[in-house]
């Protein structure tokens, strides 16, 4: 299958530097693109110096995560896009496993594969871990990931299953179902605009996967830190802006209201943890959100949401913090 990696870079070098040698080594029958947000250090200069059959695309400006891409992956001819963050360090036959489950099932859209921790190689990482699953209130969690608690990898997650999303940081997609869903939905600028495109191609009837035969290591938060209040911004309204659009039930309203609730909560906590950034990031996140509902709910109608199943576990707020379980099993 005529595959092409494209690697999103902005002001990278030094994350091109210590990654890209990897993707280069281990992916010889794959195209591979830097699709460049107009940086402004000397990353191209870099890739066409060092690495001269990388392609290169430099869009006009920096459009973020999802415009980002939108634009370059126009310019990119391929059967399977392969979206791979900065960050990321891949290992040997990485693209074996994936392309023959592709070859597989034709209904399978997108694939994941298993994403560990470049800081701690034993241990699942935040973004992903072993396939990503939402609760009903739409918060998103991992096998091998709850909330902030990662399980080592001890084999558990080798197998091939459906999920309900796949992480952005290092996705799998057929270029016709990237298209045809029309992408990413710009309006998320970064954050969850992966499980957007998952669960619209799940409410389209495509099949999302995991293939833990395959594995790649994720540095995350290189790109926007994890304490950053911006990233607590746009995770918090970008599941609030899910939610909205892809919801398959006329009680969508009553959810929003609870979910708007629970995060109400979730701001009380992080005050009295002392990170009161992060309280003004959700307050924030939530005015965005009633700006923009009007705009989603127009979505909503194109997008018409199937009655798909959505949620494996019904709160998986409840479930960690009062039940005390912090592992997926």
């Amino acid at each position: 299958m005529k595959t092409a990696i494209i690697i999103l870079n902005w002001n990278g070098k030094q994350l091109l530097e210590q990654f890209l040698p990897s993707i280069v080594k281990y992916s010889p029958n794959a195209s591979v693109y830097v699709a460049d947000n107009a940086s402004t250090d000397t990353s191209i200069a870099f890739v066409k110096h060092a690495f001269t059959d990388v392609k290169i695309i430099e869009n006009k400006q920096n459009w973020g995560f999802a415009k980002g891409y939108n634009e370059a992956l126009k310019q990119v001819d391929a059967e399977i896009y392969v979206l791979v963050n900065s960050d990321i360090e891949v290992t040997e036959n990485w693209l074996d496993p994936v392309l023959s489950q592709f070859e597989k099932d034709t209904n399978t859209a997108i694939i994941q594969p298993k994403i560990l921790d470049h800081k701690r190689k034993t241990h699942f990482e935040y973004a992903g871990a072993g396939g990503g699953f939402l609760d009903s209130y739409g918060y998103p969690y991992c096998r091998g990931r709850i909330f902030d608690n990662l399980e080592e990898d001890k084999g558990q997650y080798n197998d091939t299953i459906p999920v309900f999303w796949a992480s952005g940081a290092c996705l799998f997609i057929r270029s016709e179902v990237y298209h045809k869903l029309g992408g990413f939905d710009t309006d998320y600028e970064a954050h969850q605009e992966e499980i957007d495109l998952c669960w619209r191609a799940n409410n389209a009837g495509y099949k999302v996967e995991y293939v833990g035969e395959s594995t790649v290591y994720h540095v995350g938060g290189a790109t926007l830190e994890v304490a950053q209040p911006k990233k607590t911004f746009l995770n918090f309204r970008n599941s609030l802006y899910n939610i909205t659009k892809n919801i398959p039930t006329n009680k969508y309203l009553w959810i929003i209201f609870q979910r708007l609730v629970l995060d109400g909560i979730a701001g009380i906590k992080m005050l009295f943890e002392g990170k009161p950034l992060h309280t003004l990031a959700i307050i924030k996140a939530h005015f965005s959100f009633y700006a923009n509902f009007g705009k989603m709910l127009n979505k909503r109608k194109q997008l018409a949401p199937s009655q798909t199943d959505y949620y494996r576990a019904k709160s998986i707020v409840w479930n960690a913090f009062v039940k005390g379980e912090k592992k997926f099993e």
